[in-house]
């Protein structure tokens, strides 16, 4: 019953995260971009978390935990 609830957790989770994903802005362009490859001097200034990525964030580590959960029963 456990097992059964986490698996189905862990699907709705996958679907989530891959939608938030794709809803994010994407900062910059190019391969570099994509790896983290921006400085703080190309935007200025530090910027705070976007609610988008808080949100990503928590349902990352979400999936995390039920991928290992899963695996441990």
């Amino acid at each position: 019953m456990l097992k059964t609830f986490l698996a189905l957790l862990h699907i709705v989770l996958s679907v989530v995260l891959t939608a938030v994903v794709l809803l994010q802005h994407r900062k910059q362009s190019g391969f570099g971009g994509a790896f983290g490859g921006g400085t703080q001097a190309d935007t200025g200034q530090w910027q705070r978390f976007s609610g988008l990525s808080k949100l990503t964030v928590i349902v990352a580590a979400l999936f995390m935990l039920t991928s290992i959960l899963l695996v441990l029963l």
